[in-house]
């Protein structure tokens, strides 16, 4: 039997993932956000979320995160249809009006995932800890060769027509605008790193501003300036799809996924490219399917490797807020995360099917203006109540850097430099003297 200390954790996962639900499906949010709003709240009130019952709560926010955000990346995420040539495979399937089959594909390969997780994690902490103490002197090369790989596998594109100069110009200005917003990104990290002006107090939020100017405020300021509207969404019955894909795609993005949430500063896009590479994917179900694992096994894999017994990484920003406040103290609480997250996968995915087709009707015919505007305010509320005016200067000077992919179409990936390039600096023993040349010490 399940005594009532058990029952009354499991009960704060389901209320992570009941929480994740509304919050998931606003454009630009991430729930990381979200997170450290919660630990405010079980700061300020120890004896209601303590904690165990903190981080089960986390688990359940990381969890619906990781399955139900694939709802506004797909429906809310309007692009121009004169794009279509560069555009993901989930935005060609809603112009397309196959959203729902698209929100359904990511989250297949998500339940993979998360069903992927409960098998491996237990076996394999005995060898990550082993891989850990092994990789661990050798974190900043690893995270210089990802960079740079991710640099160099964007090839120049177009510089088919007119003269010699037009042509140089059309075929690297992408190129160009990348390398620009990994070395502007660099330069924000290294200056939040060394003179950050954020007040002290928000220290534990010192790149929240960063990120939200680098990543969602471009993505809403593009919803409403494109003001595309969702044409109408088919509800398909059945899935295009074959068991063997399935595997294959979940398998890829479970690799992926796991590399991701073991190595620091290695995100999910950038492990996902990597082994989209590697394997050379093609088939755009194929693309879904391995995303969607791959994300849910980052977020949530990296979360879990907090509590695993004697391995006890910080990975990703949950476990990082987590850790200012709690750490793991019994090893048979690890066993119980694992049943929380079997129960938040359970539950994410049966709200997931159900909110899809009911957005998908919703959507149809309508701009996502209303969402994005309403979303673009709530992050400007949520810096000021965070980091205070200095956070929207920082906010403000990062939105125009994570503008750049956005205006000249290259990867938004690029804007990881913010923190690629401060922790190859600072593990190759070169991080002060770079920024005492810039004249931050």
């Amino acid at each position: 039997m399940i005594d009532i200390t058990t029952a009354s954790l499991l009960l704060w996962t389901l209320a992570g993932v009941l929480l994740s639900a509304p919050l998931s499906c606003l454009p630009g949010l991430h729930i990381y956000n979200v997170a450290a709003l919660a630990l405010l709240a079980g700061m300020r009130w120890p004896g209601v979320l303590g904690g165990e019952a903190l981080a089960m709560l986390l688990l359940g926010l990381v969890t619906g995160y990781a399955l139900l955000s694939t709802l506004p990346a797909v429906y809310l995420t309007v692009p121009d249809e004169s794009l279509v040539a560069a555009l993901l495979p989930a935005q060609r399937y809603l112009l397309q009006r196959r959203g729902y089959e698209a929100v359904v594909l990511t989250a297949l390969g998500g339940a993979g995932g998360l069903a992927a997780l409960l098998v491996i994690l237990p076996a394999a902490t005995p060898f990550l800890r082993t891989l850990g103490d092994i990789v661990r002197p050798h974190v900043g090369w690893i995270a210089a060769v990802v960079a740079t790989f991710m640099l160099l596998s964007e090839w120049p594109r177009g510089g088919e027509d007119g003269h010699a100069a037009a042509r140089l110009w059309d075929a690297w200005r992408q190129l160009l605008a990348g390398l620009a917003t990994f070395a502007l990104a660099g330069l924000l990290g290294l200056l939040l790193a060394y003179r950050s002006p954020l007040p002290i107090e928000a220290g534990y939020q010192n790149l929240l501003p960063a990120f939200l100017g680098l990543f969602a405020v471009p993505a809403l300021a593009l919803n409403l300036a494109t003001r595309a509207r969702v044409p109408p969404q088919h509800i398909a019955r059945t899935l295009d799809v074959t068991p063997a894909l399935v595997v294959r795609g979940t398998a890829v993005g479970v690799a992926a996924g796991l590399f991701g949430a073991f190595f620091p500063l290695v995100t999910g896009g950038m492990a996902g490219l990597m082994a989209s590479h590697a394997t050379a994917q093609r088939d755009e179900r194929l693309f879904m399917l391995s995303q969607g694992a791959c994300k849910a096994v980052y977020f949530v894999g990296g979360y879990l490797l907090f509590f695993a017994p004697g391995l006890r990484l910080t990975r990703g920003g949950a476990a990082w807020l987590l850790s200012t406040v709690y750490i793991p103290y019994r090893p048979e609480f690890f066993w119980l995360t694992l049943a929380g997250l079997a129960l938040a996968g359970i539950a994410a995915l049966a709200l997931l099917l159900p909110l899809a087709r009911m957005l998908a009707r919703a959507v149809a015919g309508a701009s996502p203006v209303v969402a994005s505007g309403g979303t673009l305010a709530a992050l400007i509320v949520l810096v000021l109540l965070v980091t205070g005016p200095a956070g929207l200067l920082v906010a403000a000077a990062a939105t125009g850097i994570g503008l750049l992919p956005v205006a000249w179409g290259s990867r938004r990936m690029n804007c990881m430099g913010v923190l690629l390039v401060p922790m190859v600096l600072n593990c190759t023993g070169a991080g002060v003297t770079v920024a005492a040349w810039l004249g931050l010490l």
